[in-house]
């Protein structure tokens, strides 16, 4: 048995347990993002949107060309296109 686990079997991470509460009650904003051509762009924009602060979670979509951003709070998009930028992309805009 893990030392995460209680004598009953059941589980205690609350590291985990409060991650899914934080992304559960999160904002997402989906930006359009475009020059995404393979798998390094998706890790890239990942990382470097995902030190933003506030940002709690970030799923990027290279075929589609979408960044869907779960934020503790309004994400600033000057922020977020400045980081983007950074990282060699453009971001075009909020998606619908």
């Amino acid at each position: 048995m893990s030392n995460c686990c209680t004598p009953d079997g059941s589980c205690q991470t609350d590291g985990a347990q409060s991650t899914a509460t934080a992304v559960a009650d999160s904002r997402t904003t989906v930006y359009a993002i475009a020059g995404m051509t393979c798998g390094h762009c998706k890790s890239t924009l990942t990382k470097a949107i995902g030190e933003v602060d506030g940002v709690l979670s970030v799923e990027v979509d290279v075929e589609a060309g979408l960044a869907s951003v779960a934020a503790d709070r309004e994400l600033d998009d000057a922020k977020i296109a400045e980081v983007v930028d950074e990282a060699g992309y453009e971001l075009t805009g909020r998606a619908a």
